[in-house]
Order: structure tokens, then C-alpha cells, then sequence
């Protein structure tokens, strides 16, 4: 009985080293679901910390800036016509004032003596005018450039006189020759006009703050003076009188642009597009 005993309790000790044999040796399997939960865990997003913020300051790029001022200047093209065409004496002054961006004050103001020759007709006029309106600048400027295209109108008013100093009658049936030259030297004071004109204009910058330019211009008679027996052929400021009404002119000038104040240019904000992934 004692030797049974002791071989039933070995043998229970034998199996109990080998089960805790076998636990050590088996691989724990993991949970699938404890697995999958670890890694749809998204990582934690790292704060956005702006680099060198000095630095950005020192290296951005300077303001933009237009000037905004007067432009004052002369027509040399009635200043030099004196020195070719001896029955012509004239002077203009001229002028504008940045306004907006686009937008400029214009006007023009001068004195003219001018003798026509015609066939029929010898007169000389004398009188003064004046013009003001606006212009717009139709060019769009890049980086320093302050040149301008633009396109305006004005409305101009003249008082002058017309003195005939000589005549021919128009003679229908020229079988006896010309009929002579008849002198006068009548005179016709208190004479007015007033116009408007269409006008299409360059100024270019060639200098710092001097400016060349031209411009074309086409006049429409609101109201005219006339005397009596007598037609304003040449009125001072809107040129010789086509059909009755109209009329064309031309400059060509020089100003000195001077500078008021500076006004900054607000950059254009553009919208990016945002790339879908």
C-alpha cells in the first residue's frame, strides 16, 4: 500500500512539470481586435511654428507707391512755327493734375496772331483761349514707369478780333481778267467762340520728372460770334473752321512733372485654387 502511494504521487508529479512545460513553449496569439484599434489610431498633429520671423520682415518686398502732382509745360510746336511761317505768332501753356490712378485734370491756355492768305481773302486774327477738361490713361504702367496713352476731352472758349486787310469779288465770267486786290482794314472787335474737342494724347517720360508728348485733337463749334458780311475762317485755340462747324488741331509739348505726394498701391489679392488629392 506505502509503495502505491508513492508511485501514484510521482506519477501526478510528472504530469503537473509537463502541462507547466507545455504553457512555457505555446505562443501567445494575439486579439485581432485589440490589433486593428492600435492602428486606425491616428498620430498626434505637431503645432505650426513660424521659422525666423525677423528674417521674413528684412527680406519682403518694398511698397509700391504712384506720385501724385502737377505737370506744367509749353506747345513747342506754336513756338517753333514762328521761325518758319512768318504770319503766324502763338504761344501755349499747358498743364494737368493726377487726380486718381487713371484720371488726370487737363487744361491749355494761350494767345494767337495769325494772318491767312487766301484766294479771295487776306485777314489776320488776334485773340486768347483757354481749354480744360480731363484725360484718361489708358496704359497700364510696370514697375517705375509713369508714361501715359490716354484719351480725354475738353471744352475750350475763345475771345478774339478779325481785322480783313484785303479782298478780291469773285468774278463768275474770268473773259476780262481777274478783278484787283481791294485793301480794307476793317475790324471786327468783341468776337467769341466756344468748342469741344476729342482728344488722343502720349506723354513719355525722358528725363526724371520731364515729360514729351503729342496729342491730336477734334473740335465741334458749340457757339460762334460772327459779324456781320464776315466769317470766322481762323478762331485762336480751335484753328481753322471747317465746313462752318469743324476743325482739327495739333501739339506737341514738353512739362516738368512736379511731385505732391506719394500714395500706395494696394497689391491685388488672387484667390489660389486649392489642388483636390
Amino acid at each position: 500500500m506505502k509503495h502505491t502511494l508513492r508511485s501514484f504521487f510521482s506519477i501526478c508529479l510528472l504530469m503537473s512539470l509537463t502541462f507547466v512545460q507545455a504553457q512555457e513553449t505555446t505562443p501567445v496569439k494575439s486579439d485581432p481586435k485589440t490589433t486593428q484599434t492600435e492602428k486606425i489610431i491616428p498620430a498626434t498633429p505637431l503645432p505650426l511654428v513660424e521659422i525666423n520671423p525677423t528674417a521674413k520682415n528684412n527680406d519682403s518686398i518694398p511698397v509700391k507707391t504712384d506720385r501724385y502732382g502737377v505737370r506744367v509745360g509749353l506747345d513747342l510746336y506754336k513756338l517753333t512755327r514762328a521761325l518758319y511761317d512768318e504770319n503766324y505768332k502763338g504761344i501755349e501753356l499747358v498743364g494737368d493734375y493726377r487726380l486718381t490712378k487713371k484720371y488726370f485734370l487737363a487744361a491749355e491756355i494761350g494767345n494767337e496772331n495769325k494772318t491767312t492768305d487766301d484766294d479771295r481773302l487776306n485777314f489776320t486774327t488776334k485773340g486768347s483761349y483757354i481749354k480744360a477738361g480731363f484725360d484718361y490713361n489708358a496704359y497700364e504702367n510696370w514697375l517705375d514707369m509713369e508714361n501715359i496713352i490716354s484719351i480725354g476731352m475738353r471744352y475750350g472758349f475763345s475771345t478774339f478780333n478779325q481785322q480783313l486787310n484785303s479782298y478780291r469779288i469773285y468774278n463768275a465770267n474770268p473773259y476780262f481778267g481777274e478783278v484787283p486786290v481791294i485793301p480794307s482794314g476793317k475790324k471786327f472787335d468783341g468776337l467769341s467762340a466756344s468748342w469741344i474737342e476729342v482728344v488722343a494724347g502720349v506723354k513719355a517720360k525722358v528725363f526724371d520728372n520731364v515729360f514729351v508728348g503729342f496729342s491730336l485733337r477734334l473740335n465741334r463749334l458749340v457757339t460762334n460770334k460772327e459779324p456781320e458780311n464776315f466769317s470766322n475762317l481762323y478762331i485762336p485755340g480751335f484753328n481753322r473752321t471747317y465746313d462752318g462747324s469743324f476743325g482739327v488741331g495739333f501739339n506737341y509739348t514738353v512739362t516738368y512733372f512736379v511731385p505732391i505726394y506719394k500714395k500706395k498701391i494696394k497689391p491685388v489679392v488672387v484667390a489660389k485654387k486649392v489642388e483636390k488629392k
